[in-house]
């Protein structure tokens, strides 16, 4: 750094996005004003460059001829510079590396109703080996933001409502990525999700203690899983910008919870301080502004931190020692990455070998899809018997797509090059089904599309389901990118309602008097109220990825037990306000208002062909006492009693009487997943440290109380099996970020004669309400 001059320090403090223009469409908000670089390439990397933006994810390529480009970039940069420095490389990974040809696994949502942490982390260190094998370093994931109004556009791109739940989620993607030595993203940090109405970028409206208590703790389990890199939100909280924000930036991040990695600023969000916050009259105020924030790398491109960061420094408005400052965390994260070894080369082994879409990855996707369905509603006509007469329909039985998310290659930025083929072989629900062992007969018609339709296609439908013995009816979402989907980044929806007229197409099936089972494909949950009691079966798999309509036919056929369970809650009737089950008190149905919020498949709702049988739970001892610095044991004995594999997702909800502020009548705080083989007895004993009970008091910090407070052990957060009434001895303790976050879990084979008891039933598994 000594021996640097200014412009080559801040050199390493911007992205360069190359390859990108108009005719590729829009990836980024307003992509279109902003992304033109300011100079020709060989200008650009005369002091060496930061980082390279999506040299995969920008526009198709082939895998070989991308890692071999990639390559001369870099010994061009390494060659300018007089250092010798290469640039970081940085891609999108949300559902799997976004580039062309390469595996599309699961959606976020998917990973929460997998409530399958191991598996999430299997899937993470796919994607790394796989970003590894190109030269890429840094991947933009995974979103840690917890979905408050499912409104929001970006609701698919959340691992769900609860923050246990994104936290073990999202922690154990970061170290799969991390184990593979690619540096994870954590986004965005912090508040996005609860913008305004749910209006993408709109301001957040939220007190310190829903910050603290919802938004933080998954990036705080994240960040003590090795994340190395953060992004900022792009909303303001209370008027601050989060890219301006050093008490949230520095302060907390840095500060309190440690962080030494990077901080990288999200697409134009140091612009977006000028020309949409309007906090900086310049693009030098902008870049000033995020420098003393916190922020260290200006992405995707150069802009402010580029000439008017410069000129600022040479106006005396912007101190070296901040510059200094990101850039050591810059170069430490390149030495780390070993970037600056002497030996180092950008020529990847082999790139002609790599094959982004093979075996391994495509079995993996194809697991997690699995495990995401959930069957929300069965009334008996699933499994499909074998031979049935069955009519396909919907705007999502015969499209790839469907299946895809708005951040996965196809609906990205293969949408926008349609001349190009998809790369991958991606089935559609009714291909599957076609294809499938059971030998179905088919029919099909599409009805409407997600958006539009007519009536006679409306009637064409109608007249398929009528000559069938079960209607399969493929409803929900299209991903896209501001305005160009119904879900996504900038397509944020007015009500819950189905889109378009598929609503009207479901009446008009329902009233043909064929079975109706309905597969929901879609990137948030929908008011399906009025419909859900007439429904033979409701089966849902958000966007399950390139496997995901064989997971659904196998569903469908029964081939694999359904075992996934809601990462958020589906609205009852009528309500379109933004409602999650961690609501205080006065946020569920009560006589002071006219609006009931009990939804019709909550939080951790999931059915089974062949559910689990619940033989006991057990307390830790008859004390029933729980000290404020020590643990208490739930043991669950769990036996499956059919001749086919089931699982089940153990939670635990902790339930606090009375305490310092309004809390959520219930919270998630453990989810083991136990899988049973046919026969088999298993024991769950979960270890529960009080920390697990700690919240944010008046005084601003988090602690644990004494008093009374209630463990709630169920299938889900309204069928609850066993409560358990204890009594939290000891003194208060206030707790921080290196506070238990986690309970323990061991899982053994068997049942003991004292954890035999009466087999418990089914507390209040609701009814579709309709």
């Amino acid at each position: 750094m000594a021996r640097m001059t200014l412009r080559e320090k801040v050199a390493q403090l911007y992205g360069v996005w190359v390859g990108i223009d108009s005719a590729g469409g829009d990836v980024a908000p307003h992509q279109h004003e902003l992304a033109t670089a300011p100079a020709a390439w060989e200008e650009l990397i005369r002091d060496g460059i930061g980082q390279l933006t999506r040299p995969f994810g920008t526009k198709p390529v082939e895998p070989p001829a991308g890692a071999a480009a990639l390559a001369r970039s870099q010994r061009q940069i390494m060659a300018a510079g007089r250092f010798g420095i290469p640039a970081l490389v940085h891609e999108e990974c949300l559902t799997g590396l976004a580039a062309w040809q390469a595996t599309v696994f699961p959606s976020p949502l998917c990973w929460g109703a997998s409530f399958d942490p191991q598996l999430v982390e299997r899937m993470g260190a796919q994607i790394g080996r796989t970003m590894r094998a190109l030269g890429v370093h840094q991947g933009l994931a995974p979103v840690l933001d917890v979905s408050r109004d499912p409104r929001w556009g970006r609701t698919e791109e959340t691992i769900g409502e609860d923050p246990y739940l994104v936290g073990t989620i999202g922690a154990a993607y970061v170290r799969g990525v991390e184990s593979a030595g690619i540096i994870s993203t954590l986004k965005h940090f912090v508040g996005y999700s609860a913008s305004r109405g749910g209006r993408n970028h709109a301001p957040v409206s939220i007190g310190r203690r829903e910050i603290a208590d919802v938004l933080l703790p998954p990036f705080e389990m994240a960040l003590r899983a090795g994340a190395r890199s953060v992004m900022n939100a792009y909303t303001d909280m209370d008027g601050l910008p989060a890219a301006a924000d050093p008490e949230l930036l520095s302060d907390l991040l840095r500060g309190t919870y440690g962080f030494t990695g990077t901080l990288v600023s999200d697409y134009f969000a140091v612009t977006f301080l000028q020309i949409e916050h309007n906090v900086a009259g310049s693009e030098g105020e902008a870049a000033a502004l995020a420098l003393r924030a916190g922020i260290d790398v200006e992405l995707p491109t150069v802009r402010c931190f580029g000439q008017p960061l410069l000129d600022a420094i040479e106006a005396g408005e912007v101190d070296v020692a901040l510059i200094d400052r990101a850039l050591e965390r810059v170069l430490r994260q390149k030495c780390e990455l070993g970037l600056l070894d002497a030996d180092w080369s950008p020529q990847v082994a082999d790139a002609e070998a790599v094959r982004l879409d093979d075996d391994e990855s495509r079995a993996l996707a194809r697991e997690l899809a699995e495990r995401s369905i959930v069957l929300l509603h069965n009334e008996g006509a699933l499994p499909l018997a074998a031979g049935k007469r069955i009519a396909v329909v919907g705007p999502r039985a015969d499209e790839a797509g469907a299946l895809m998310g708005c951040y996965s290659f196809p609906m990205h930025v293969g949408v926008h090059h349609p001349e190009v083929p998809m790369g991958i072989e991606v089935a559609t629900v009714l291909g599957a089904l076609r294809e499938d062992t059971a030998g179905y007969q088919i029919s099909y018609a599409q009805g409407v599309p997600v958006l539009g339709g007519t009536d006679e296609g409306i009637a064409e439908a109608v007249r398929a389901a009528r000559a069938a013995e079960v209607c399969v009816v493929v409803l929900g979402d299209k991903a896209g990118l501001f305005g160009g989907g119904t879900s996504g980044e900038g397509c944020d929806a007015t009500d819950l309602r189905l889109p378009g007229r598929q609503e009207e197409l479901l009446e008009a099936l329902l009233e043909t008097g064929t079975p109706v089972v309905l597969v929901l494909l879609a990137g948030r949950p929908y008011e399906l109220s009025r419909q859900a009691g007439r429904l033979a079966a409701v089966v849902c798999g958000f966007f399950p990825g390139e496997e995901g309509a064989h997971a659904i036919a196998d569903v469908l056929s029964g081939r694999v037990n359904p075992s996934g369970r809601l990462p958020l809650t589906f609205p009852t009737a009528d309500v379109n306000q933004p409602s999650t089950y961690l609501a205080a008190p006065m946020g569920h149905a009560s006589g002071v208002s006219n609006i009931d919020q009990t939804p019709l498949f909550p939080f951790g709702h999931g059915l089974s062909y062949a559910p689990a049988t619940w033989v006991g739970v057990q307390e830790a001892g008859p004390q029933r006492t729980w000290a404020t610095d020590g643990t208490y044991r739930v043991t669950v004995a769990l036996r499956n009693d059919h001749p086919v594999p089931t699982s089940e997702v153990v939670q635990v909800y902790l339930h606090d009487p009375v305490a310092e502020v309004a809390r959520p009548v219930q919270k998630l705080i453990a989810a083991p997943r136990v899988d049973l083989a046919p026969g088999a007895e298993r024991t769950v004993t979960i270890e529960l440290h009080a920390d697990l009970t700690a919240y944010t008091g008046r005084a601003g910090a988090r602690q644990v109380d004494p008093g009374e407070v209630e463990l709630r052990v169920g299938a889900s957060s309204a069928d609850i099996r066993s409560t358990m009434r204890l009594t939290m001895t000891g003194a208060r303790r206030e707790v921080g970020f290196d506070r238990v976050m986690e309970p323990t879990v061991t899982v053994t084979e068997g049942i003991s004669g004292a954890e035999r008891a009466e087999v418990l039933q089914s507390g209040s598994v609701p009814a579709p309400r309709g």
